[in-house]
């Protein structure tokens, strides 16, 4: 079978053609979506895990590859007193789950889409995110087989989607080790073959099939990691053409989207409470680096840094240096129980929750006993200047490298949910009519229905 796969920064969904409609596919329980997340008891596990569901045929290569890791999984087993088949790797809401019962005893990762094609990794590193991309592939796949109505129905093939950058450095380098890694995890996933789909090309794609006439569209592709803008003509005289390559004339993309939001929100909103902004002894303000590296969650070096000792160190020095130490104390919480990614879940459902309100008022309890932290619309407007200006730069980029002006624009992903996003779009362009798509499955509709003209 062929499917269309969003292996997103945020959410992860198949879709099928289904009597000549797209059905996208529960994956947990009845919800279509499953959170990109995992979590491991120790990262070593995560090995031990592909190598359980591998095929027959892969695992001796695999264990030749992963031997180091693998014996460091069965040490960790035994230290963590694990039965032989005891469940330690989560991924979708089971991990988010798992990590908020347990933020500081286990490996926990947030979108690991953003960090693919990140420059400077070392090999062991690009290892571990190939190994979390397999599990995650397999669960996905799995779980969507056992979902389809068809009983006995094996997905073969896949078109997944990718953004435009999968960095805003590294170029074409950093996009061919981001598909290198996808395209090696979806083989091992049990995939037979493999494509890939620029995801503002496929969002519009979705939306070509309703058009009754050509026009000149720019897709605007706001999700959790990346935001993507591509110029397309689309229409009935476009829509069967298999070669769509004249029909796109502009891309820029930018790995900039929702989890810079919600990172940008938490420093704003929430570390003001942790002492950023206060004064040193010496009438100094505190240094930021520390409170931007704790939340600063799809950023290897800076979740490294504040893990390690001479971080913890810092944070106590800055309390006995700082003129409320209190607040500094509240950071060090953070650093000791790894709860950065609490922080940014938390701003995350406070930009959520103002789609609908002027204000939320943000409990922070697992910090501090009856802290909370109020938030207003404008609180989050003002937080996110600086990725806004990007997601316009971006627009502008496509706008510049087509040569043309668009009959309309396409807003599409998770995150262009929010009223502020919208805003700044629209008042971009506002002689140019505006069409809000599905915000979560434009791209998976697109792939799908791409999927069946390239394996077909």
């Amino acid at each position: 079978m062929f499917v269309g796969f969003d292996y997103g920064s945020a959410n992860c969904a198949i879709g099928i053609m289904q009597d000549e409609e797209v059905r996208i596919v529960p994956l947990s329980g009845g919800a279509k979506y499953l959170t990109s997340t995992l979590y491991a008891m120790d990262r070593e596990l995560i090995a031990e895990e592909v190598l359980k569901q591998l095929p027959a045929e892969q695992k001796a290569h695999y264990t030749l590859l992963r031997s180091a890791q693998l014996s460091r999984a069965a040490f960790a087993r035994r230290e963590l007193d694990l039965l032989p088949h005891e469940q330690a790797v989560f991924v979708g809401e089971a991990a988010v789950d798992a990590y908020l019962e347990m933020p500081d005893e286990g490996f926990y990762v947030r979108s690991p889409k953003s960090f693919l094609g990140a420059t400077g990794l070392r090999e062991n590193q690009i290892a571990l995110f190939e190994d979390i991309v397999t599990l995650m592939m397999m669960h996905i796949k799995g779980a969507a087989e056992k979902n389809m109505s068809v009983t006995g129905c094996q997905i073969t093939h896949a078109v997944i989607g990718r953004p435009v950058n999968f960095q805003g450095i590294g170029g074409e380098q950093s996009n061919q080790q981001a598909e290198a890694i996808l395209s090696l995890a979806a083989k091992r996933a049990g995939f037979i073959d493999v494509d890939f789909l620029f995801e503002p090309l496929a969002a519009g794609m979705d939306y070509e099939a309703s058009l009754e006439e050509d026009m000149t569209v720019l897709v605007v592709d706001v999700g959790g990691g990346t935001t993507d803008c591509s110029m397309v003509k689309m229409g009935p005289s476009h829509i069967d053409n298999r070669d769509r390559s004249v029909d796109f004339l502009g891309h820029s993309g930018q790995r900039v989207g929702g989890n810079d939001l919600d990172i940008a929100l938490s420093m704003a909103a929430f570390m003001p409470h942790l002492g950023l902004g206060s004064l040193m002894v010496n009438k100094l303000p505190v240094p930021s680096k520390p409170f931007w590296n704790a939340v600063a969650v799809n950023d290897i070096s800076a979740q490294r840094d504040f893990a390690t000792l001479n971080s913890k160190r810092l944070i106590e020095d800055l309390a006995k240096e700082a003129q409320q130490p209190e607040l500094i104390n509240r950071l060090l919480k953070v650093q000791q129980h790894q709860l950065g990614y609490k922080l940014v879940r938390s701003a995350e459902q406070s930009k959520i929750a103002l789609s609908n309100e002027d204000s939320i008022d943000t409990q922070l309890e697992y910090v501090d006993a009856g802290l909370h932290a109020k938030v207003t619309e404008a609180d989050f407007e003002s937080a996110i200047t600086i990725p806004l200006s990007k997601v316009e730069s971006l627009m502008r980029e496509a706008l510049n490298s087509s040569g043309v002006k668009p009959d309309r624009i396409y807003v599409t992903g998770g995150t262009a949910r929010s009223p502020a996003i919208y805003k700044r779009i629209s008042g971009l362009f506002p002689d140019i009519p505006i069409v809000v798509g599905d915000h979560f499955g434009s791209v998976t509709a697109g792939l799908t229905r791409w999927a069946q003209r390239v394996f077909a």
